[in-house]
């Protein structure tokens, strides 16, 4: 898979985008009509090549709605969605660069998660935000293993290469 350069027009790193601007976000996120939409190869070869390469049992293009974290591809993963409230993602999308939580049971926010606590039993998650050219956050291409490790900078730089990736992906298909 090709990974391409970052677009000028995204915010620098270690910037926050806030969600005092919800609704735009929204409104962003649902004028893709990627919500419900059927599977796409490019975004299912994304996450076959982010579970190759990290080496991790689950990656996912997860898409942030106002109630539900929807699933666009999922490898490792037979559920569609998760509500909103479990999900990590909703952290991630919050900030510009990627989000790791190198154990989840260890962590304060996650470690009574439906998600850590049972299946899929997540331990370690990294993801990074989606954000179009806008600044408002879509959603993330995450990461998910079943037992803690941990994540370096170039992994990180990787995991956020892809959700350029990701974002390309999804500009085409509004064409």
């Amino acid at each position: 898979m090709a990974l391409l350069k970052t677009p000028a027009a995204l915010k620098p790193a270690g910037c926050t985008y806030p969600l005092d601007d919800e609704p735009a976000r929204l409104h962003a996120l649902r004028s893709t009509g990627l919500l419900d939409s059927a599977p796409d190869p490019a975004f299912d070869e994304l996450v076959s090549w982010a579970c190759d390469h990290f080496q991790v049992p689950i990656a996912l293009v997860s898409l942030l709605d106002a109630d539900r974290q929807w699933f666009k591809a999922r490898r490792g993963l037979a559920t569609q969605e998760t509500p909103r409230d479990h999900a990590f993602c909703r952290f991630t999308i919050q900030q510009s660069l990627p989000m790791v939580v190198e154990d989840a049971a260890n962590d304060p926010r996650f470690r009574d998660n439906p998600l850590v606590l049972g299946s899929p039993h997540i331990r370690f998650y990294a993801g990074a935000p989606i954000i179009n050219r806008h600044g408002l956050a879509l959603g993330s291409v995450c990461v998910i293993d079943t037992v803690p490790r941990s994540f370096g900078i170039v992994d990180r730089m990787v995991l956020a290469q892809l959700t350029v990736t990701a974002l390309v992906a999804i500009e085409k298909r509004q064409c």
